[in-house]
């Protein structure tokens, strides 16, 4: 679980060390609440056909789910026996893919007599906040089966408004027996139903409860049987009619000789159940090879009926009515009337005059009008035109009858074009006629900024400029400035969005409240300065090391006080602080002042409260004192805390054994938390193959610490976790610690060393990436800090989950670290790389080549850029060169030899008798050897890496054998 390894935490400040601080802010990191819930178990079957179909197998899975936290720990039992993984070949333990741990399922593979029994799946967080263990039960028979269901209604039904009606529900199989439930959507149910077992009764049946009503069977035994009965409620509404002259030659009018069709619709549930009749002046209309009725138009909207009039007469005039009716449903019928005479005419649509462009006042009242002349009038559909925003309705568009709309309380956001055009429904169906109307809303500005403190130093000028950010009239018509509440005179030139004024010289009596007030007009918005030469407040830093200071058998005790100024330079200097320390129990303050020699932003001052009492806690206030007076005060409250003896170099290692953690601390600004673990406390739930299963003693309860790189950790999040503060004492210091990497998205393992002196600086002395493998290994980094330093270990997540990185047995030491021995063994090789590591010591190694007659005994001495390093340093025995390989070509390619490795080869002449030098380099490095009699090239070994240039070995002879 995330955040174990942090016990507490503590407020502290940014680049404490050095850089501007910020202000200290407590923070608690509120902990995931602990739970256990109830636990879910479900049943699944499969049944397969084996050798032919001569015989079935049937697999019976058995799924347990919970939420909790921390994550529980399952136990299947069969009666009161607790099953294992894999304790008999019929009995299979997992935890499938993607559950995270919540869910154990346990696998009885190819049914046996034995296996039909009672099942429980015990759940447990091992007691922890006192959470006791849950379980559930299941019995396993050779009847279990999941559940089926039938309906008493067919899936879709249709019912009368004011009908009662009853759905039954009806269970045909299912083992256990199962439970049936009823929902409905959309919405919950209706508050006129009642759910008796499988029955659902409807009273007084409403249009508002159609709907999808669903009938569901569940008994954990494979998927829940369902049923879904769509219930509709008959209704009618919204009868339309629409006229639409002549397609074929497009026309817009009605005019004799050309084709006319009247239409006539209706909203209805179900639709296709209206029935539709048409009228003429009051009697049913007489149809023929003229007057066609036709359903189901593609260009009108669906079940629509129309009345088509081939070859319009004089005759044809008239009043037409079109009825639509539910036979046989008690469902009142729908009527609409159409004109058709040499009046009817299409729409027009205009802007009243001066009613193109409307102003009004924020919250007022607004209205837009447009007006509509033709016969018949349609509605009016209105729309925002410049931006995408619904209506005050809610709705994209608003109809209205009479062409205005009414817009009440009307905000800024309000403002813009309106558009309003003629529907294609009770009226005219063609091309929509438009109009456009602006409306523009009134506001008072809005001013930047609203508040400033404006910090300066005596003598010196400021300005001060109140800045109009939107407004609309978007004009200043007026601004007024007042310095503690007294009108001032105005600015002599007036800009069009800000007001300005200039303060020649800050001083004790300029100082104060300026107060600019603009006006557009609409209204007035005021921007406030606070001016004056006062000191910004320190910043108390609160992540001091060990800040109690007390001895042995004394009732008094010390503090360290630490703080940074913020913005030391925006004023005259400050010349003192005035310290006002009073016992929390008590009224009585001691003043004293503490005098500044040196001030600088970010640098860190230190005071030291002496004589305090044990345990009393004490208020302290702290005022910076410039020339100009007291400036703004910081205040804390210190608490006395038993001192923590952090560990000095000289102690023993820091096995992460106590809660303490040897007073290393997590990072606040890194991406999550070191956490501190055993064997005993890991979490069930960490990564497979990663990670180390105890720390370095092999024992279950030994700590480590541990990054976690599962989710939701992504590459390249970062854990910091920082060591104490150590004074130095010595130039040089040996960090040993202990390191397990393994895992295939292992990221890296960064040691950094912060040195604080006036700053803080952090430097990277040791880095390591990659899997390592399943074990601990060590590591020795000298450092030589300059000053007084803290260690940190920041582990980097890799590429995926699998990346868990720990560490254990933190020493750190005075001097230098232990040198890796590298013996004179037969065969061995050294790289130029672990030579690097060598320096200023004598070593050896084995060059091995091809020369049957040949044999010498050669010595390698390390030089340095200071030199020659002095023969008495030599400690271990000499190099034996074995033969050595003779070149007579060109250059050639490194490849392996028996007894050695030949690297970049290059043809060499020597003069017989004498001894020469000649040079291979790889890399970075610089290899000079001896040459003999014969013509002969060797290499040190294998490829060089690292900054050894500065490194070579000197072989000489020293003894020859045929």
């Amino acid at each position: 679980m995330r955040g174990e390894g942090r016990q507490h935490q503590r407020t502290r400040l940014h680049n404490s060390g050095g850089g501007h601080a910020g202000p200290a802010v407590s923070g608690h990191r509120t902990p995931p609440a602990t739970d256990l819930d109830e636990p879910v178990l479900t049943v699944h079957q499969t049944i397969s056909d084996v050798r032919g179909s001569f015989y079935q197998e049937k697999t019976v899975f058995l799924r347990c789910t919970v939420n909790s936290n921390p994550p529980a720990r399952f136990i299947w039992k069969r009666g009161a026996e607790t099953l294992s993984h894999s304790q008999d070949n019929g009995v299979d333990i997992y935890e499938p893919l993607y559950t995270q741990g919540e869910t154990k399922v346990l696998k009885l593979k190819n049914l046996r007599p034995q296996d039909y029994a009672s099942y429980t799946c015990q759940v447990s967080v091992r007691n922890v906040c006192s959470i006791p263990d849950k379980a559930i039960t299941f019995q396993l028979t050779n009847t279990t089966a999941p559940p089926a269901l039938k309906l008493s209604v067919n899936e879709t039904l249709v019912v009368n408004p004011g009908d009662n009606i009853t759905m039954q529900c009806s269970l045909t199989g299912g083992d256990p027996q199962p439970e049936v439930v009823w929902s409905h959507s959309p919405g919950p149910m209706p508050p006129n139903s009642l759910v008796q077992g499988g029955n659902l009764t409807i009273w007084r049946i409403r249009v508002e409860d159609s709907g999808y009503y669903n009938c569901t069977a569940i008994n954990n035994v494979g998927n829940p049987a369902k049923k879904i009965v769509n219930l509709l409620v008959r209704s009618m509404k919204n009868a339309t009619f629409q006229i639409t002259p002549d397609v074929i030659k497009e026309s817009e009018t009605i005019q004799l000789g050309q084709d006319l069709k009247l239409s006539c619709h209706v909203d209805a549930v179900p639709q296709e159940k209206v029935v539709y009749s048409w009228y003429k002046n009051g009697k049913p209309a007489r149809f023929s090879d003229r007057l066609l009725i036709t359903r189901n138009d593609p260009e009108l909207p669906p079940v629509t009926c129309s009345l088509e009039i081939i070859d319009l007469r004089f005759s044809d005039y008239g009043t037409y009515l079109c009825v639509a009716t539910f036979q046989g449903a008690p469902i009142p019928d729908l009527s609409v009337e159409v004109n058709i005479s040499s009046e009817t005419v299409p729409p027009t649509i205009s802007v009243p005059k001066g009613q193109s462009s409307i102003t009004v006042r924020e919250g007022s009242r607004a209205e837009l009008q447009c007006e509509v002349r033709g016969k018949p009038k349609p509605p009016i559909i209105w729309s925002r035109v410049d931006k995408e925003t619904p209506m005050p309705s809610g709705t994209m568009t608003m109809e209205t009858y009479d062409g205005k709309l009414h817009l009440e309380s009307v905000s800024r956001e309000m403002s813009g074009t309106y558009k309003c055009q003629t529907a294609r429904y009770n009226g005219f169906n063609i091309r929509p006629r438009e109009a456009l109307v602006q409306l523009n809303v009134q506001f008072p500005p809005v001013v930047e900024p609203a508040f400033q403190d404006v910090r300066q130093g005596m003598g010196h000028s400021v300005t001060l400029r109140c800045t109009m950010l939107k407004g609309s009239p978007m004009k200043v018509a007026t601004s007024v400035w007042r310095f503690n509440g007294s009108l001032l005179a105005q600015p002599l030139a007036e800009q069009q969005d800000y007001s300005e004024l200039r303060v020649d010289s800050v001083s004790r009596e300029t100082s104060g409240s300026y107060e600019c007030s603009i006006s557009n007009d609409v209204g007035v918005s005021t921007c406030l300065f606070q001016v004056s030469a006062k000191a910004y407040s320190p910043e108390f830093y609160y992540d001091t090391p060990n800040p109690t200071l007390s001895q042995k058998q004394s009732k008094n005790y010390s503090y360290v006080l630490q703080w940074t100024q913020k913005e030391p330079d925006a004023v005259d200097p400050i010349l003192k602080y005035r310290l006002e320390v009073r016992q929390l129990s008590q009224r009585n303050t001691i003043q004293t002042f503490i005098p500044v020699k040196k001030m600088e932003k970010g640098l860190l001052l230190e005071h030291i409260l002496p004589n305090l009492k044990v345990p009393q806690s004490y208020e302290v206030r702290l005022t910076p004192i410039t020339s100009f007076g007291a400036g703004d005060m910081a205040a804390r409250v210190i608490r006395y805390m038993e001192p923590i003896n952090y560990p000095n170099p000289t102690d023993n290692t820091c096995r992460f054994e106590d809660e303490k953690i040897c007073g290393f601390m997590q990072d606040k600004m890194d991406n999550f938390d070191w956490t501190r673990q055993n064997a005993l406390t890991q979490n069930p739930k960490r990564t497979v193959n990663t990670g180390p299963p105890t720390d370095i003693s092999g024992t279950p309860e030994g700590y480590y610490m541990f990054i976690e790189a599962s989710r939701p950790r992504v590459t390249g999040d970062k854990a910091r976790l920082i060591s104490p503060l150590y004074n130095i004492s010595a130039k040089y210091y040996c960090v040993s610690f202990y390191y397990h990497m393994y895992g295939k998205h292992i990221g890296s393992l960064n040691l950094l060393v912060r040195v604080r002196n006036k700053r803080a600086i952090d430097t990277q002395v040791w880095s390591l990436s990659g899997n390592r493998g399943n074990m601990w290994q060590q590591a020795h980094v000298p450092i030589n800090p300059p000053g007084p330093f803290q260690i940190i270990f920041e582990g980097v997540r890799g590429t995926s989950y699998e990346g868990d990185i720990a560490i254990d047995d933190v020493t750190l030491k005075k001097g230098d670290c232990p040198r890796k021995p590298i013996g004179p063994n037969k065969g061995e090789t050294v790289s130029a790389s672990e030579a690097n590591k060598l320096v200023g010591v004598h070593s050896q190694m084995h060059v091995l080549g091809m020369h049957s007659r040949f044999q010498s005994t050669l010595t390698c001495w390390w030089h340095s850029t200071g030199g020659l390093i002095h023969p008495a340093e030599v400690t271990r025995g000499a190099v034996r060169l074995m033969g050595l390989f003779y070149t007579v070509g060109s250059s050639q390619e490194s490849k392996e030899q028996p007894g050695g490795v030949i690297h970049n080869k290059k043809r060499t002449s020597a003069i017989p008798g004498n001894s020469s030098y000649e040079s291979f380099e790889k890399g970075l490095c610089s290899v000079k050897s001896v040459l003999f009699q014969e013509k002969k090239n060797y290499s040190l070994g294998q490829g060089t890496r690292g900054p050894c240039a500065s490194f070579h070995c000197h072989l000489r002879r020293e003894a020859q054998a045929g």
